[in-house]
């Protein structure tokens, strides 16, 4: 049995349990504080209270009950499943630009859902999910055959450029859909900078079985990205199936990113961030590049910045808010273009 997939010793279990536990603390907190703040704030007490059945006020318990626990909820299942997907997207290309929204796996969902909504007239979550789940796996191959071409071959900056232009493109479908059906253009335009607001928990609990199934794809395809990261040969000669592998990738990239712009919108550089500062607070940890643990430790730390941002939108700017896409954005674009100025990209 190779060191990569041998069963994790106490010595390397302490860092990566290190890891997990630092990062549910700031996670509770921000939950809380997602319960807690927006146009009228609620002492995190009475939060509390509300929570255990003992509200100070039928309005309190609306609030909490009907707008913020669901909205909380939500954060915290697609911010989970978008760190999910980045975290397996650069594990699979061993490229650190790879993201669902710069690849034009989120495009592909939105220009299939506006496709869904505007020409076929189906409004519901559970109608249009199967078209963004469609529209992303199409987006996905797409890019990688497009980036695949060439002497060279596929690079991180090749894969980030067509990612790039497929995006465009896409993009540009979805604002001719929309230029002729006006009546649900403010309604796009909400949703497609990707918001918390206005999503019941019924919807949430309609998409969540397809979060679920990406989100165990993933974290069963760890041991099998610890030896694919010694490259093909090696993952072959560990015996794993390197087709497989990617198929199962693919698989789970689709059904995390469809289902989670199905119910928030676009939200673009969770999925690049995340993986980056988990692989940074790892190694300050002494902890090496096992995915085993990576992987969660992305779906702990995607919801704190997606929370995050959902509180800073809604505090800036009171009473009106800020979409969370818009705020995550905001710190994204400077990161990526880090990223790219980097001398060494040619894998994670």
């Amino acid at each position: 049995m190779s060191e990569v997939e041998a069963p994790a010793r106490p010595a390397a279990r302490a860092p990566g349990l290190a890891l997990l536990g630092g990062l549910l603390a700031p996670l509770a907190l921000l939950a809380l504080a997602s319960l807690a703040l927006g146009a009228r704030d609620v002492a995190p007490a009475d939060v509390l209270a509300t929570l255990l059945g003992d509200a100070p006020d039928r309005t309190t318990e609306n609030i909490i009950w009907s707008a913020r626990v669901p909205r909380t909820l939500l954060a915290l299942a697609t911010g989970a499943a978008l760190g999910l997907a980045g975290g397996l997207m650069q594990a699979l290309t061993r490229n650190p630009l790879a993201d669902p929204g710069l690849l034009g796996v989120s495009a592909g969902a939105s220009f299939a859902i506006v496709l869904a909504s505007g020409v076929l007239g189906i409004g519901a979550v559970g109608g249009y999910l199967w078209f963004a789940f469609a529209g992303a796996l199409v987006a996905t191959v797409g890019v990688y055959l497009l980036s695949s071409a060439g002497r060279a071959g596929l690079t991180p900056v090749k894969l980030a450029l067509a990612g790039v232009a497929v995006t465009a493109l896409l993009s540009s479908f979805t604002s001719a859909i929309m230029l002729t059906e006006p009546e649900s253009l403010n309604r796009y335009r909400f949703w497609a900078a990707g918001s918390l607001a206005d999503t019941d928990g019924g919807e949430l609990l309609r998409v969540l079985p397809f979060l679920a199934v990406g989100a165990v794809l993933t974290l069963a395809s760890a041991p099998a990205l610890n030896s694919l990261a010694l490259g093909e040969d090696m993952a072959r000669a560990l015996g794993r199936r390197t087709r497989l592998i990617r198929l199962a990738g693919v698989t789970a990239v689709t059904l995390l990113t469809g289902a989670s712009v199905a119910l928030i919108g676009p939200v673009v550089f969770v999925g690049l961030i995340v993986p980056h500062a988990v692989r940074v607070l790892a190694q300050r940890l002494g902890l090496g590049p096992d995915q085993r643990w990576l992987l969660p430790a992305c779906a702990l730390l995607a919801p704190c910045l997606l929370l995050a941002a959902d509180i800073a939108g809604r505090l800036v700017a009171r009473p009106v808010e800020i979409q969370a896409g818009v705020l995550v954005a905001v710190v994204g674009g400077p990161f990526f273009i880090f990223l790219v100025r980097r001398q060494r990209l040619t894998e994670v």
